[in-house]
């Protein structure tokens, strides 16, 4: 079990909309981050990126429960990302599940987040929801 990567997710859950300057903590200049809705180069947009993310919920939270090292300075972690917006789901907290690969050297300099962009978002909004609702019920 990695040290490493059980004190990236520790740092990591305690992040907020306040304390973004931390984020230097975590991540090398260069850092190369990616989810299935954006992808961003450097610290800089880093940081912006998760400033607008803070900015638009009421609340976020990330609980890690797996920490998988598969290699030197490479691994994963599992999640489950728990978020409430304003215009999503009436509010309601939605979850969703999903890992991380990261590569590091003694800071994180690949960050790559897989989930399911339709349970984190498309689902939630008012006419995709229901198109992607019916979609899941034709094919399964």
């Amino acid at each position: 079990m990695s040290e490493f990567l059980r004190g990236f997710a520790q740092r990591f859950a305690q992040l907020n909309k306040d304390n973004l300057r931390k984020l230097d903590e975590l991540y090398s200049e260069d850092i190369h981050f990616t989810d299935p809705l954006h992808e961003v180069q450097g610290l800089a947009q880093l940081r912006s990126y998760f400033s607008e993310l803070y900015a638009n919920v009421n609340e976020l939270r990330f609980d890690f429960h797996g920490f998988d090292q598969i290699g030197d300075g490479e691994g994963y972690l599992r999640w489950v990302m728990s978020y409430r917006h304003p215009r999503l789901a009436s509010g309601q907290l939605i979850r969703v599940s999903g890992c991380s690969h990261l590569l590091w050297r003694d800071k994180v300099y690949r960050h790559r987040d897989y989930f399911d962009a339709g349970a984190l978002l498309y689902e939630h909004l008012p006419i995709l929801g229901r198109v992607i609702a019916w979609l899941k019920r034709r094919l399964g």
